[in-house]
């Protein structure tokens, strides 16, 4: 059975607990349960340490699947799901500590660098609150990011964007996320006071941007080519992935919901020409977003498997695409929304939830495309002049 077959059979059981996750802030006994029955939540750890290493166009199918049951639970899926990965490419002495006595040990995340690492003698002294991390009341263990100072690559300095992994008790979480949308994720901050991180629990991203292609300590034993492909890529996928199951969920609603609703004067709303194109056009563009997706997952493992490196141009274009992809998905759920009658402004219409679960999950910075656009506008054209985005 595929991941995607495992994904769908926890698919009712998903859907039936995301109300209780949504109201208790964070994923569900039982929710949590059918996703790591599923695997979804190991898909990207290597398989020598009992994972998947499934290819990325599985990875995001899955998520889009499990996205479509319970948004939350994709979204944490996404999110978390990746960090295997990223983990993989770490030192075998990382590996270890992590996965060691317990292979299915979950690690959440927050890379944006709002908090403070600091270069030191034998590692890293990190302080500072981080926001938006996923899943971090199912963790053990989160990765944060943060600017060490700067690093030289082919001649030029540059910001050095590194992540680190702490363990649980070396940070605490504080309660944070009171929401509208993706409620089940609970993604809270979280705070640092002044902690010391060992050399080999970080790692800089410029190795997966401007250096990438440098041999990096975990690809000696995890050499297989999902570990060869681009870090900012990838994310971005997953997190596109992430929000295209929330729309696809919302999607599903509309329908049954406007399967049975009738008009203020009685009509089945089903029989209305202009109801029936609306949805014709957001099936469309929800179609258009999960192939896209797919396709930039599959030429992603393509690469890889060749051996070679994206150009710069390549893996703008695949940022962009994916990014615009979810927000093309995410137009489509407004405008049905806005077809679905006053009544879906209640708090306890069925639609709502759905709602706003595909709003919180587009407003990622990652899916933030304006800039996206340009990156890849701008070197296809050949301009001097390009916005700074990771490549």
């Amino acid at each position: 059975m595929s991941l995607v077959d495992k994904v769908r059979a926890a698919g009712p059981t998903l859907a039936a607990s995301d109300a209780v996750s949504s109201a208790q802030g964070r994923l569900s006994h039982v929710a949590l349960a059918a996703l790591t029955d599923s695997g979804i939540l190991r898909a990207l750890q290597p398989a020598r340490w009992g994972g998947g290493e499934v290819a990325l166009d599985e990875y995001a199918e899955a998520i889009i699947e499990v996205g479509r049951h319970s948004a939350s639970a994709g979204w944490v899926s996404s999110v978390a799901g990746v960090h295997p990965w990223q983990i993989a490419l770490f030192p075998e002495q990382t590996q270890e500590e992590i996965w060691g006595t317990d292979p299915d040990r979950r690690i959440a995340s927050s890379y944006t660098p709002t908090g403070k690492i600091e270069k030191v003698a034998g590692g890293y002294r990190v302080s500072g609150r981080w926001s938006f991390s996923s899943g971090i009341g199912i963790s053990s263990g989160v990765i944060l990011g943060g600017i060490a100072g700067t690093r030289e690559i082919d001649g030029v300095e540059h910001p050095d964007f590194t992540a680190v992994i702490l363990d649980e008790g070396d940070y605490r979480v504080e309660q944070t996320w009171s929401v509208a949308g993706l409620r089940g994720s609970g993604s809270n901050d979280v705070v640092v006071d002044d902690v010391f991180v060992p050399e080999h629990r970080g790692q800089s991203h410029l190795f997966y941007t401007h250096g990438l292609g440098t041999p990096l300590p975990g690809q000696e034993k995890n050499d297989g080519p999902l570990y060869r492909t681009p870090w900012a890529v990838v994310f971005n996928l997953i997190i596109a992935a992430g929000a295209v199951g929330a729309v696809t969920g919302f999607v599903d609603s509309w329908v049954a919901e406007t399967r049975t609703r009738r008009t203020n004067y009685g009509v089945m709303l089903r029989e209305e020409g202009l109801v029936q194109n609306h949805l014709a056009e957001a099936q469309w563009q929800l179609d258009a977003a999960r192939l896209k997706i797919l396709r930039a997952g599959r030429e992603l493992m393509e690469h890889a498997e060749a051996g070679r490196i994206p150009s710069l141009e390549e893996r703008a274009w695949y940022r962009w695409d994916v990014a615009k992809a979810a927000n093309s998905a995410t137009d489509a759920a407004h405008a049905l929304m806005r077809v679905a009658s006053g009544r879906s402004a209640f708090l306890d219409h069925p639609l709502q939830a759905k709602f706003q679960d595909v709003v919180a999950a587009s407003s990622h910075a990652f899916l933030y495309d304006d800039p996206l656009a340009r990156a890849w506008g701008g070197r296809h054209l050949g301009a001097e002049k390009l916005v700074a985005v990771h490549l």
